[in-house]
């Protein structure tokens, strides 16, 4: 346990190490950021005279870093504790914000961007954006959009594209693309404040090696052919087919890789991966990757499980989501590497299986949403089943709600010209039963009334109801 004082030594999200140090404890901790950057591990008397991280980049107003973090929250295992110092009087001892280990250093490398990367006229600028309307010509015609745009949409543009428009929104940091190139990657190259990117449909060739991007989300079905990615990258999102080679800074070690179709090869430095799955997740499915520290598995439909993870010498952080096909004897061997085990989602019948499988290891063990056997029978694909983690009552009747339409909808014939308006009743009468739910128990907030969205709009696609309309339905049928 962290105590006043004591100072902590992490690695950074593209290479070095910060520090923090703990200005205050009770229930949970204050953790105040400090101003220090170095390629190796620093000592104690190091980091002795530091004060704290200002931050002032994109929106920020240079105010300290200092985050509460929970008082039983595990350190991270690459983090390294130092010792204890006293706590400087420039050292805040209480925050407004709320934040957790993993997340500690990235205000150090986003600052540190800021301040040598973006140039100096840019951020006067980004400072400077109003909260008014500005007229933006990117070749179509002269549209109106608000000045301190974050986020663009290109998806949809047809013909070639004036870049040179996209100075106009001088807060824009994030684009949205689909298709062939037509000038993207020079337009990002000039523009190093747009560093987050979807692309759709990408061709097969793609060098973003020149852009300032943190993130990458590729959209595509086979996949491009070959991937050069940029040395700041940070996050790498593959949703559909994946490259089949990709070139990266020491071969994907700072990129956290969230995948649904594998590893590609020229990734095999990659410490932090995230698996979206259906069916078993084996050695094979992880690719090459020697150096995996951290993996994230969430399942959809089937429900798979684990092989090959003890030929992973360094996996010391195993998060598990929805792993109802998961068997104790699947996991990584007692005695290894593995410092932390968060399950979300599980069998309560094999719960217990492995809290013993890891007693006096050294393993922290957290098990949360597990569920009977016989209730996942009825459940298990039932969109809904995690509501019963908040209120057990509310979540049964979301569930029972859920289970009702969907085989009312089922009965339907598609083919038949009425089903979309015998389906309005049905799929009506699903949202009143869950704004009775959140009348009664105020436990609808933003992630279950996405959830709740999601099942909805499953439902309506059974029927065969136009988005369009089944948006115009939800929106208008609602109270949570």
């Amino acid at each position: 346990m962290l105590e006043i004082g004591d100072v902590v030594a992490f690695p950074l999200p593209l290479g070095g190490y910060g520090a923090c140090q703990v200005t205050a404890a009770g229930e949970r901790l204050t953790v105040c950021v400090l101003d220090w950057r170095s390629d190796a591990v620093p000592a104690l008397d190091d980091v002795r005279s530091a004060g704290p991280l200002r931050v002032d980049h994109h929106s920020w107003c240079g105010d300290p870093e200092v985050v509460d973090v929970p008082a039983d929250e595990q350190l991270p295992a690459d983090a390294v504790r130092l010792g204890r110092l006293p706590v400087r009087p420039e050292l805040p001892e209480a925050s407004t914000a709320y934040g957790s280990w993993p997340g500690i250093g990235l205000q150090v490398v986003l600052q540190r961007r800021w301040e040598l990367e973006v140039p100096g006229a840019v951020r006067e600028a980004y400072k400077r954006a109003g909260h008014g309307r500005v007229q933006v010509d990117l070749g179509g015609g002269v549209v109106t959009r608000p000045a301190a745009l974050p986020a663009l949409d290109l998806r949809d543009h047809a013909g070639d594209v004036r870049w040179e428009g996209l100075d106009a929104l001088p807060r824009l940091t994030q684009l949205s693309w689909r298709g062939p190139e037509r000038g993207l990657l020079a337009a990002l190259e000039a523009r190093p404040l747009i560093t987050a990117l979807r692309w759709e449909d990408p061709p097969e060739i793609v060098d973003l090696s020149r852009t300032g991007l943190h993130g990458l989300t590729l959209v595509a079905g086979p996949g491009p052919r070959r991937v050069v990615l940029p040395p700041g990258l940070m996050t790498l999102w593959l949703q559909g087919g994946a490259p089949e080679a990709v070139e990266a800074a020491a071969e994907g070690r700072w990129i956290r890789l969230t995948t649904r179709s594998g590893v590609p090869r020229g990734l095999r430095g990659v410490r932090d991966l995230a698996v979206e799955a259906s069916g078993d997740v084996t050695g094979a499915s992880l690719g090459d990757v020697e150096g995996l520290e951290r993996l994230s598995v969430r399942w959809g439909r089937p429900y798979g499980g684990l092989a090959g993870l003890d030929a992973h010498p360094r996996l010391h952080t195993l998060k598990l989501a929805d792993a109802y096909g998961v068997e104790p004897s699947m996991l990584p061997a007692p005695g290894g590497p593995l410092r932390l085990l968060r399950v979300d989602g599980f069998r309560s019948s094999r719960s217990r299986a492995v809290r013993q499988r890891y007693q006096d290891t050294g393993v922290s063990v957290e098990i949360r949403g597990a569920k009977p056997d016989r209730w996942l029978a009825t459940n298990l694909d039932n969109p809904l089943r995690d509501w019963v983690d908040d209120h057990k009552r509310a979540g049964e009747a979301a569930c029972r709600a859920y289970a009702t339409a969907s085989r009312a909808i089922a009965a339907l014939d598609v083919h038949d010209p009425g089903a979309v308006a015998d389906a309005r009743p049905i799929l009506q009468s699903f949202v009143e039963t869950l704004n009775g739910i959140e009348e009664r128990y105020e436990m609808i907030d933003t992630l279950r009334r996405e959830e709740a969205g999601e099942a909805f709009f499953l439902l309506a696609e059974g029927a065969g109801v136009p988005p369009s309309e089944a948006e115009a339905w939800f929106g208008d049928w609602r109270e949570f």
